[in-house]
């Protein structure tokens, strides 16, 4: 799709006319040893099924398992893919200077129309050969993932572009509501929201409860996804990643809403809201 030698767009404006982060364009495999990537894989898994497990659980599972694993191995992989129990940590760790926290505003919050409330998170992905990390941005309401990006690091800058690319198809939400991420703690993130009139929210340190219906994407994308395939390239993840989304919004049948798909909940909602003010 991407063109090295065209001779009117560079590499970064083909990139950008795509969706397709920079840095996932020139994604090469990182220097993992495959039994890190296949310890990554299987702590991927196993957090889906036990959300609980810390560090410590996480490698007394392994070991039992038959993997010679340590500690310290298993908390610079679970810290790589931004993996944490949903218990609260007994610590009282302070942000990084200069990274202001804010409050959790969903507490008692009653979230009954699109746009009134989105959610942002990042998940792990693993490659055949590396792993790449994916971005999406849904609303509360309806569950319709708004946005995604994929990347090959953790910077903010690839949050930021899934973002704009949110607020240019619908419009800005009243609130935004994250983990306490870096990225989402970051200037260029909180500063964009401020921006344009969005409240920020953030989940307590260390709460994944907090960020449930994201969590619930993340568990359906990869079972469904993510684990019957096994790419090569950025490319290829992009792809998948995107025919998957794709299903989601619009066909697969959604719990929440009695059977109907996240798109058409949401578009129904704004069609009714509209509707309603016109009348007004």
């Amino acid at each position: 799709m991407i063109e090295k030698n065209h001779p009117s767009l560079s590499i970064g404006a083909q990139c950008r006319l795509l969706s397709v982060s920079r840095s996932s364009f020139c994604y090469a495999p990182q220097g993992e040893t495959e039994m890190n990537l296949a310890l990554t894989r299987l702590i991927d898994e196993q957090s889906l099924e036990t959300p609980f497990y810390g560090v410590r659980q996480m490698t007394w599972h392994l070991q039992n398992e038959g993997h010679p694993v340590n500690l310290k191995r298993i908390r610079r992989l679970m810290r790589h893919m931004r993996l944490m129990p949903i218990c609260q940590k007994p610590n009282t760790s302070k942000p990084a200077k200069g990274h202001k926290t804010y409050t959790y505003l969903l507490g008692g919050l009653r979230v009954e129309r699109p746009n009134q409330v989105w959610c942002t998170d990042i998940t792990y992905l693993p490659m055949r050969r590396g792993f790449l990390y994916l971005v999406a941005i849904m609303d509360w309401c309806t569950r319709k993932v708004l946005a995604w990006r994929i990347s090959n690091t953790l910077e903010a800058d690839f949050c930021v572009e899934t973002l704009n690319e949110a607020v240019h198809r619908f419009g800005p939400p009243e609130i935004m509501n994250t983990d306490q991420g870096s990225q989402f703690m970051s200037f260029v993130w909180t500063d964009r929201l401020k921006r344009i009139g969005t409240r920020i929210s953030m989940d307590g340190k260390g709460r994944c409860l907090d960020k449930i219906f994201i969590e619930r994407l993340w568990r359906s994308l990869k079972y469904e996804c993510v684990y019957l395939h096994a790419w090569e390239t950025g490319s290829q993840a992009k792809s998948g990643v995107g025919r998957w989304i794709t299903f989601y919004n619009h066909q697969r049948p959604h719990a929440a809403h009695g059977g109907q798909p996240p798109a058409v909940v949401y578009f129904n909602q704004i069609e009714t809201g509209q509707q309603g003010q016109k009348v007004a």
